[in-house]
């Protein structure tokens, strides 16, 4: 005997069972949001830095696998870093130099909103410095400005937040 049912109760039928088994099948990403006051996930500041370092370089070799990196780190912690998922993604679609640099501020302004709006430090040698030509916010290691938004034609442009 065959049951027939509206389509509407099909598709949230299915729906139901979709979402059942993908919590059987996957961890719960949800569940894995960082705790206020703590340290940045190194799963996003490492390939952050690789990006930043390249930018500054008058790079983009590499930049869709770390940005790639970025992104499934920052679904990990869920909706409240859903923005540095977005740019991350964004990020990657990146054509040109030029490109990559305005949408690396992008992912920069939500890492730092993130941060801060949680209360977040920058992991053990890492500084937060801001270009006052592009507005933009940028976290990098070292003492020594490298500025990725302008390379090697301003690289000490800007200045680092305390």
């Amino acid at each position: 005997m065959r049951m027939r049912q509206a389509p509407d109760q099909m598709c949230a039928l299915l729906c139901v069972l979709l979402a059942l088994s993908l919590g059987a099948c996957s961890p719960s990403l949800a569940n894995k949001a960082q705790s206020a006051g703590g340290e940045m996930s190194r799963g996003i500041i490492d390939p952050y830095l690789k990006i930043q370092t390249a930018l500054f370089n008058g790079s983009i070799d590499d930049l869709r696998a770390h940005a790639g990196n970025i992104a499934t780190a920052a679904t990990a912690l869920g909706a409240p870093a859903m923005k540095i998922d977005t740019t991350a993604l964004q990020l990657a679609s990146a054509g040109d130099l030029a490109d990559a640099r305005d949408k690396f501020g992008a992912l920069s302004e939500a890492i730092d909103t993130y941060m801060t709006g949680l209360q977040l430090r920058p992991p053990e040698g890492v500084k937060v410095a801001f270009c006052p030509m592009v507005k933009k916010p940028w976290l990098q290691e070292g003492s020594t400005l490298a500025n990725p938004y302008y390379g090697s034609a301003m690289p000490t442009c800007g200045s680092f937040r305390n």
